[in-house]
């Protein structure tokens, strides 16, 4: 059986929820109820299923949004456009459902990421995350093509600044070692097996020329995503690219010493559109690279997997999905079904228990926060202004950056450590400061407070959960709140000490289960009576789970 053969057969729950863990955002019970009854093909096609695109984020204080036409001066400051932004984006994920183009939208950003610090215009950040959303299903060459000049993308890494007079190789340098093909080992002096120094100099010639569009009236004809331009001059009819290197770029042996050079070239400068094309031509010759096919496909494994990539992992997984993806086009759609309907990726392909896939990765304060919220059907106000306020900038947004993710000011251009730093990965997201806030979330959440003692705007009612929600079949029954609870919030089977302590120990505290039986038929003779005592003993249970070491993970 090999590794990248397709799961037989229907998933199955476990199946289903390990599954779903990792391609939304929250798993609910009916979701994984469903998906239990499906095969991989069923579940790819609703994960992949066509949704329109969202309307754009509005601006709280004109009731509309600042996108298009542009921010005037009616509208709030730059720097509460892009907090509207993000809380706009968040709600995207927390609003997908058993759709993973929102999953693959946040990939694409925590890849090749931007910061609101460096990149002040709430525009930019907007428009390149419409790009990520736009790709999400499609050509990540394609989308790589707008990235190189995407607005947000010229002022991060400096490429608006790249000039044939004067050089700025930053962006050519991440292009190649951190989004693309990846540098490979060194080889020799300025060489890392994939490229060389003097390849970073090339490709910074072929990029020089571009400026940010400001006034985000240059849309890319295929998308309709306003892009960078071309600085230009007008010479009679022609359009000419007066601040492009118009000469011969040669690359390195490890491109085949490709040559580069404008099509036309007029007065001494390339025309427009002979700049544009070769920006096409050096990324085709990059895509060309079978390194390219498989740096991006680890890079989708580590997201959606594992971050231990072995030299089994290598050829059995890597390698033959990478081929595939270059084949397609580099078409995203192509890998990720492929990998999460792979007999690897469901701990199939080997009986070896060391390398479980389920539960090795530490949930990102996002997947903690919106995966709990989810599972209980917590409702969130739909008045804007509370939403933003009361439920995002006094509280989710707070708790996100208490547990250690800077959302939109990563610390380095690679993005944030946890999807990227050899050789800790996920376990970035663990420090003493951020581990105890992941606890006191679960309380501020349990008690619908903020970390001021404020109301959250949201809070999950446990005790109509388990009464209602019919994912408990008998709420008299200790043991099956405790193993329904269980199996919900944590990804892989626990011993039966681990379950026995949080029946006994915590849901019952040392009472025998009938205990609970006579308490909970007391409160529904009386319900006034006794509705909090068993409420109390219910949410004392989800929070031990919350604040355990397995909830951590998925």
């Amino acid at each position: 059986m090999g590794a990248t053969d397709k799961f037989a057969g229907t998933l199955g729950r476990s199946n289903a929820a390990h599954l779903l863990r990792r391609a939304v955002f929250g798993v609910s019970n009916a979701d994984i109820n469903r998906f239990a009854g499906y095969s991989v093909d069923q579940a790819m096609n609703e994960l992949f299923a066509d949704q329109p695109l969202p309307d754009q984020p509005l601006d709280l204080k004109t009731g509309q949004t600042w996108l298009n036409p542009k921010a005037t001066d009616t509208n709030s400051e730059q720097t509460t456009l892009t907090d509207y932004f993000i809380t706009w984006f968040l709600e995207q994920m927390r609003n997908s459902g058993t759709s993973i183009r929102e999953r693959l939208t946040y990939f694409y950003h925590t890849y090749i990421p931007t910061s609101r610090a460096k990149v002040k215009s709430s525009e930019m950040i907007y428009y390149q995350n419409a790009l990520y959303r736009y790709f999400a299903f499609g050509s990540f060459k394609e989308l790589f093509k707008r990235i190189c000049i995407d607005n947000a993308m010229l002022v991060y890494l400096d490429n608006g600044t790249n000039d044939v007079s004067s050089p700025n190789e930053n962006f050519a340098r991440e292009m190649m070692e951190l989004y693309s093909i990846g540098r490979g080992p060194q080889i020799g002096e300025g060489d890392y097996t994939n490229y060389t120094e003097d390849d970073v100099k090339a490709a910074t010639r072929v990029l020089t020329g571009w400026m940010t569009d400001e006034t985000f009236t240059n849309p890319d004809e295929i998308t309709q995503i306003p892009v960078g331009k071309l600085r230009t001059a007008t010479s009679g009819t022609d359009v000419l690219a007066n601040r492009h290197d118009a000469g011969e770029k040669t690359f390195s042996n490890h491109f085949g010493n490709r040559v580069i050079k404008p099509a036309e070239v007029i007065s001494g400068y390339a025309t427009e559109a002979a700049a544009t094309q070769e920006l096409y031509d050096m990324l085709d010759m990059i895509f060309e690279q079978d390194a390219t096919a498989q740096f991006i496909t680890r890079k989708i494994y580590r997201y959606f997997v594992y971050y231990k990539i072995d030299d089994t992992v290598e050829s059995e997984v890597i390698k033959p999905l990478a081929a595939a993806f270059k084949s397609s086009g580099y078409d995203i759609p192509t890998l990720v079904k492929a990998l999460l309907s792979s007999q690897h990726f469901f701990d199939t392909s080997d009986s070896i228990t060391a390398n479980d896939i389920r539960g090795s990765i530490i949930k990102s304060p996002i997947e903690l926060i919106f995966g709990t919220a989810n599972l209980f059907n917590v409702s969130f106000p739909t008045d804007q202004d509370t939403l933003y306020n009361t439920v995002y900038k006094d509280g989710i947004l707070r708790f996100i950056a208490q547990q250690e993710l800077s959302f939109f000011e990563p610390f380095e251009v690679a993005g944030y450590p946890a999807y990227h730093q050899y050789p800790v990965y996920s376990r970035n997201w663990i420090t003493p400061n951020s581990l105890a806030y992941r606890y006191k979330f679960a309380q501020f959440l349990l008690n619908g407070v903020n970390d001021g003692g404020n109301s959250l705007g949201i809070q999950p009612d446990l005790l109509d959960w388990v009464k209602n929600s019919g994912v408990i079949s008998d709420p008299s029954d200790a043991g099956e709140i405790t193993d329904k609870l269980v199996e919900l919030m944590v990804p892989f089977p626990i011993a039966a000490e681990r379950r026995d302590f949080f029946l006994t120990d915590v849901f019952l505290d040392g009472l025998y289960p009938a205990a609970w039986t006579k308490e909970w038929n007391d409160y529904l003779a009386s319900p006034s009576q006794y509705e909090s005592s068993v409420r109390s003993q219910i949410e004392v249970l989800v929070n031990a789970i919350m604040q355990s070491p397995e909830y951590q993970l998925y």
